[in-house]
């Protein structure tokens, strides 16, 4: 199930982020980004729509997926 992100707290969907981020351990290339500016990141692609906040009832977890990737 799809959450909307509009719905969540700030402060919610920061620390949602955060976790996110840091779970991911992405690889940004040859410059670091700090944690902020990967947050930032992930804040835009919700906003663009690239990305989604996604309930898993089989886990009882939130993830942050590609919405193509998103089969509901």
């Amino acid at each position: 199930m799809i959450i909307p992100w509009q719905d969540l707290a700030p402060e919610t969907l920061e620390n949602l982020i955060e976790s996110f981020v840091l779970r991911e351990g992405t690889d940004y290339g040859e410059q670091e980004r700090s944690l902020e500016q990967k947050v930032d990141d992930v804040k835009r692609q919700l906003q663009r729509g690239e990305v989604v906040l996604v309930w898993s009832e089989l886990h009882e977890s939130v993830n942050i997926m590609p919405r193509n990737q998103f089969r509901g």
